[in-house]
């Protein structure tokens, strides 16, 4: 299962699945999720405990927009994919204005161009950039434009579902006021949570704004102290979603990050190597643009991309297809968590010689 997510769940992460399920109410469990609480927050590199919601990451993408920013934020929305271009639906939900800077999705991100966009328009108060945006395969250079955003005093809103665990990138590194992943891609557990860091004085800003949601689902305010020893969960926990990020962490740590980081390196470029090797192209208009987490390969003639992975499933491959602008254009291969392994990339192109050798039509 080569997809772009949910990815294959390591070993460690079913086996922990299936353990008995624990009351929440219980000091036991009260006990053992702080302890993975502790756990997170060391992989994030943070100094304050993340919140952990209880469900897919897009819940915690939402709830973060709709916490931090109110009624008189101005918002940068920096769009190089199609979940970057979602997520200015919801910044027009919660602020004033939402302004885009966009690039075509085979391009990334210029940190010259934001700084250029913060500056003819100083009353801008938040930047939002999903990182890694799978269905264009492209990775915006988080690092710099996290600089030029805490050089501005705006809040910095971060998608890193496709990016954490993979690659070194961490929310303090990067000036991210809200930094969201997800357990179900790099860190190769299942996609039941949101793992968000925030910031203190993101959080600041959230308890000030009268918009932020209280008593709701959404609510990240319901889950800030939720680690606190005796505070009662604001609903029930995914019990067994937390067992497996556990296992997850600990296999993430036992590993060892930087190990895990160039399994993932390593395998998007024996992926990309071989691709070009059989004359085919990638949709980043740079190599350099590439994700080591996804690999965008463009559709040859000949084939359609239904077909194409198609066909691919007959060899045991199954890959994504593309989404929104890039549907029917490209394929999408991923290289997180499990599927991050050089030997998987070797079969995907022996399988994509056979193919191409022996083309079908659509």
């Amino acid at each position: 299962m080569l997809t772009t997510g949910p990815v294959p769940a390591y070993p460690e992460v079913l086996a922990a699945l299936g353990k008995p399920v624990l009351y929440d109410y219980h000091p036991a469990f009260q006990s053992y999720y702080a302890a993975v609480v502790e756990k997170l927050r060391q992989a994030l590199q943070i100094d304050n405990a993340p919140v952990i919601m209880q469900g897919e990451a897009i819940l915690g993408i939402e709830a973060g927009a709709a916490a931090l920013i109110n009624k008189e934020d101005v918002v940068l929305n920096l769009v190089s994919g199609v979940y970057g271009k979602g997520f200015g639906n919801w910044a027009g939900l919660y602020g004033k204005e939402v302004i885009e800077l966009a690039v075509p999705y085979d391009e990334i991100i210029d940190p010259q161009a934001v700084r250029e966009a913060l500056r003819s328009r100083p009353d801008i108060t938040v930047v939002s950039l999903c990182h890694h945006d799978t269905p264009s395969g492209t990775l915006n250079p988080l690092h710099e434009i996290g600089a030029v955003v805490a050089e501005h005093g705006a809040y910095l809103i971060v998608d890193a579902v496709s990016s954490f665990a993979g690659m070194d990138v961490h929310p303090l590194d990067v000036h991210a006021d809200l930094f969201i992943t997800s357990p179900s891609k790099c860190l190769g557990s299942t996609p039941g949570l949101s793992l968000i860091a925030v910031t203190e004085r993101a959080w600041a800003k959230i308890e000030a704004n009268p918009q932020a949601p209280r008593g709701s689902f959404l609510s990240l305010l319901a889950w800030k102290d939720a680690s606190e020893p005796g505070r009662p969960f604001p609903v029930t926990p995914s019990i067994a979603e937390i067992y497996a990020l556990d296992a997850a962490l600990d296999r993430y740590a036992r590993e060892g990050p930087r190990n895990v980081w160039t399994r993932h390196a390593q395998t998007a470029t024996i992926a990309r190597e071989g691709l070009l090797g059989l004359g085919l192209s990638l949709w980043p208009k740079q190599l350099a643009w590439c994700a080591p987490t996804a690999t965008a390969l463009i559709v040859p003639e000949g084939i359609g991309d239904v077909a194409l992975r198609d066909r691919l499933l007959d060899h045991g491959i199954l890959v994504s297809l593309g989404r929104g602008e890039t549907a029917g254009k490209i394929l999408r291969v991923g290289h997180m968590g499990a599927s991050a392994e050089p030997a998987f990339a070797r079969t995907l192109i022996t399988a994509m010689r056979g193919i191409l050798s022996n083309p079908v039509h659509p």
